[in-house]
């Protein structure tokens, strides 16, 4: 018998580079540096899309969107998180909730948190409620304290859809 819930883990970092907009969980945030990769590096939404296709049995990010294909060069990376979706539900499966921890020096992310929860429930048809945004430094130690970087870690619960259920069904 099939499990009636799966759980899946996604993982990214990215370099800090001048010269790009920084994106965190489809947010646009006003700082010096961004980024550094292929699509629009948003660490938050590619860690959400590994645990979405991890959960699922799909593989991961890189499987789905090769960073040497160039349809995906600059990418909205909400774009993935749509396309990792899709795949759920054809499966016939939803999201139930999602939980990320952010890991950045810079910016303080306390006043955008309440952003990216909103732009996170609306991509996975979640209510609010249901997703939970964290945010911690790097206490000065390693590439995230030393502000060379910004890493994000996703953790989803998905669950089969039972009769009647649209994948962007707000329950549980």
């Amino acid at each position: 018998m099939e499990p009636r819930i799966r759980i899946g883990i996604g993982h990214d970092t990215h370099r800090l580079v001048g010269g790009r907009p920084l994106i965190l969980g489809g947010v646009r945030i006003e700082q010096d540096h961004g980024l550094s990769g292929h699509s629009d590096a948003d660490v938050v939404l590619h860690a959400v899309t590994d645990a979405l296709l991890g959960a699922a049995g799909l593989g991961d990010i890189g499987d789905a969107f090769p960073d040497t294909d160039p349809r995906w060069r600059d990418a909205d990376s909400s774009l993935f998180v749509r396309s990792a979706m899709e795949r759920l539900d054809k499966l016939g499966f939803r999201p139930v909730n999602l939980d990320v921890i952010i890991f950045a020096e810079e910016p303080k992310l306390g006043p955008i948190k309440e952003r990216m929860r909103g732009r996170l429930a609306d991509l996975l048809g979640l209510p609010r409620e249901a997703v939970n945004v964290k945010a911690k430094t790097g206490e000065s130690v390693g590439h995230i304290g030393r502000k060379e970087a910004i890493a994000c870690q996703a953790v989803v619960l998905i669950a089969r859809r039972e009769p009647g259920d649209s994948h962007t069904a707000n329950k549980p």
